[in-house]
């Protein structure tokens, strides 16, 4: 590297990581908006909620999700639907199992529903057919009975929730008067793989939706979760339902757009008590989870993607090979961005309850993401964008 082009690195480097860190909205401020930190209001009334869970194929952690789900501590009216999109490994069965020996010990089997999802139709993804095969269903039930919805909480079919986590969105939804509030639950890092790869998902994920710029109803930025998202039945209905977003890929941000695009509020922070069960095996799988949206986040720009690439080269590896450089201005600048970049990482790691010196592989990360983006554009290219349980969700090139 030359001494010029070292220097016009290290400047550009350390640039971006004093913006990331100081003028980001404190992405990486976990405490901010840890969830698990926040007291809860009490209230006297508690709105209807239907929690809606679309599962596809989620047999070995349907049950613990169900069962969690009906030992919600929730005084106000609450059921719980599944819906089984077109499973052929059991999902219903133990679903059905789950429900039966939790209200059995509860003796009020009348929360619990389970329905199957009518075929797939053309231009809708997966996932928000079946979650709109659950709201349809359950408004047009509670219609007739004269009991509207208040809320539903769409949940993912892998998450065990601790029993005051329904509690506490609704609390906070109707003191802070939201219309959308989510919740990024406890992903596992326990192998090798989870742990380079999985915190990482989180901060990356953080940095692109600041949960203090979601909240402010004056920025542009608009994001959730959508493994554990809360939405008033009103607003849904406000922006035309699902069918509005149907053919989106990340569907929560999509939806968390649409609702402040109406002038509705938004909040999203963290929690530990909700965790999800879901295990990756191997490096792929994590892999093919970042590459089934990377490309859509880029709006399946070849330009886009070009930056992004060019854009992670200087932002995470270039601090690397900065302080190796010939020129003295270009180490400083290179320290800089590494300091910063490890001291913003950081409480991700802690977080996740692992040792510090993850922190110091965050560039080797940043390359293997940078890897599941590009093949992200290259099955797009080849007609097999968004792969997800069996489909292929992203329109063609």
């Amino acid at each position: 590297m030359s001494v010029s082009v070292g220097v016009a690195v290290g400047v550009l480097s350390a640039g971006i990581w004093v913006y990331l860190f100081f003028f980001r909205g404190a992405f990486w401020r976990l405490t901010d908006f840890d969830d698990d930190r926040c007291a809860i209001s009490a209230k006297q009334k508690f709105p209807r909620v239907c929690a809606i869970v679309p599962a596809r194929n989620e047999a070995p952690t349907i049950a613990a999700t169900v069962t969690s789900l009906l030992q919600q501590d929730y005084p106000g009216e609450f059921s719980v639907v599944v819906v089984d999109d077109h499973s052929d490994d059991g999902t219903a069965q133990a679903a059905s199992e789950a429900a039966e020996g939790t209200n059995n010990a509860s003796g009020d089997a009348s929360r619990f529903t389970i329905y199957s999802a009518e075929p797939l139709q053309r231009g809708w993804t997966g996932k928000l057919w079946a979650l709109n095969e659950g709201v349809r269903r359950v408004s047009a039930e509670a219609e007739q009975r004269g009991e509207p919805i208040e809320f539903f909480w769409f949940t993912d079919a892998d998450i065990q929730h601790a029993p005051d986590t329904l509690r506490r969105l609704v609390a906070r939804a109707e003191t802070d008067r939201l219309d959308l509030a989510s919740l990024m639950v406890l992903l596992r890092a326990r192998t090798l793989q989870e742990k380079l790869l999985i915190p990482a998902f989180v901060y990356f994920f953080l940095q692109l939706y600041p949960p203090r710029w979601i909240a402010n109803p004056n920025a542009r930025t608009a994001g959730a979760a959508g493994g554990c998202l809360l939405i008033r039945g009103s607003t849904l209905q406000r922006i035309g339902g699902l069918a509005a977003i149907r053919n989106a890929l990340i569907d929560d941000c999509t939806l968390a757009r649409a609702v402040k695009g109406a002038g509705g509020r938004l909040w999203m922070g963290v929690t530990r008590s909700s965790v999800s069960q879901r295990d990756y095996r191997s490096f792929a799988e994590i892999r093919d989870m970042i590459a089934r949206t990377a490309f859509t986040q880029l709006r399946y720009s070849t330009a886009l993607l070009l930056l992004t690439i060019v854009a992670l080269f200087v932002t995470y590896i270039a601090p690397l090979v900065l302080p190796f450089a010939g020129k003295p201005v270009a180490r400083i600048l290179g320290i800089i961005a590494c300091v910063l970049m490890a001291t913003s990482f950081l409480p991700t790691i802690r977080y996740y309850r692992l040792s510090r010196t993850w922190t110091l592989l965050l560039p080797v990360t940043a390359a293997v993401y940078a890897c599941a983006t590009v093949l992200s554009a290259v099955r797009f290219w080849l007609g097999r964008g968004g792969q997800w349980k069996g489909r292929s969700q992203a329109p063609f090139s």
